[in-house]
């Protein structure tokens, strides 16, 4: 069993976790301030409630309130990439700033492999993933279930001048889609994957993790190449473990390569303080 890694991101230009407490979080995107709900901030804030009241968009009650003159939407770097930002409904801003540490990671393991590589992105959201990995030079095909992610994602490919790239934009569900590859014979050097714990693919399909990740892995096991580079999967259902996950790659991949765990950690730019943001599982070999 692989001892679990805690991954930080820490401030950057563009992003900043700039103080967390009492179920909350205060985060700069680019120069708007948000504020919003996270359950994992069990702890004091650092700043007074005048520091809080300055956001310029807040999440309560199930809705936000912005305040006049904060744009409707507005683009930012992170993790060497660009991005839209827009609040949306469910408290989500179109980032997961947590995931720039997967980012660096997929990157670099694309360089080192030294030939071509595919790349299969289940879940893919505004596309994160797909863009590291098109910008290291695999080709990729980004799956999700949502047409308004999926042109988020590619309006994010065309601010980081990735949109020549060689990637696959897929409105489908994951499982489905994945089923259809095996049957075609279509093969993927990596696949990378963050499945949420409750969602609906394009069709309306129901995806609960606790039912369906298991199929999803084992099919998606199949539609890798004789040459496999790696494998991840990103966490967010609450009450899960890396552990978890690791017990289901090993039992997909055996003693082959090398296996990482742990969590995905943002830290807070005035302590130090770092805010759980999910969890990783990753093998490669």
């Amino acid at each position: 069993m692989s001892e679990p890694k805690i991954l930080i991101v820490p401030p950057s230009a563009d992003y900043e976790l700039i103080d967390s407490g009492v179920g909350e979080k205060l985060e700069r995107y680019g120069v708007v301030v948000i504020r919003r709900p996270d359950p994992q901030a069990l702890w004091p804030k650092f700043l007074n409630d005048a520091a809080w009241k300055k956001a310029d968009a807040v999440f309560a009650h199930g809705e936000w309130e912005i305040k006049k003159g904060t744009p409707e939407r507005w683009q930012i770097t992170h993790g060497g990439l660009k991005f839209w930002i827009k609040p949306t409904s469910f408290k989500h801003t179109g980032l997961f700033p947590e995931q720039a540490a997967n980012w660096s990671w997929i990157h670099d393991a694309i360089k080192k492999a030294g030939r071509p590589i595919s790349v299969l992105n289940l879940f893919g959201y505004t596309g994160g993933a797909s863009l590291a990995a098109a910008a290291a030079g695999a080709e990729v095909c980004h799956v999700d279930g949502s047409k308004t992610v999926v042109s988020w994602a590619r309006e994010n490919a065309a601010a980081s001048n990735l949109a020549d790239k060689p990637i696959r934009w897929i409105l489908d569900d994951a499982r489905a889609f994945v089923a259809r590859e095996v049957k075609r014979g279509k093969k993927y050097d990596a696949i990378i994957m963050d499945p949420p714990a409750f969602g609906h693919g394009a069709k309306k399909e129901v995806w609960k993790i606790e039912d369906d990740l298991l199929e999803l892995l084992k099919i998606s096991c199949a539609a890798m190449s004789d040459t496999p580079l790696f494998f991840l999967v990103n966490g967010y259902a609450s009450g899960y473990s890396a552990i978890a996950y690791e017990n289901n790659l090993r039992g997909l991949f055996g003693d082959r390569g090398t296996y990482e765990i742990g969590e995905l950690t943002i830290q807070e730019s005035g302590g130090g303080r770092l805010l759980p943001a999910g969890i990783f599982a990753r093998w490669q070999l």
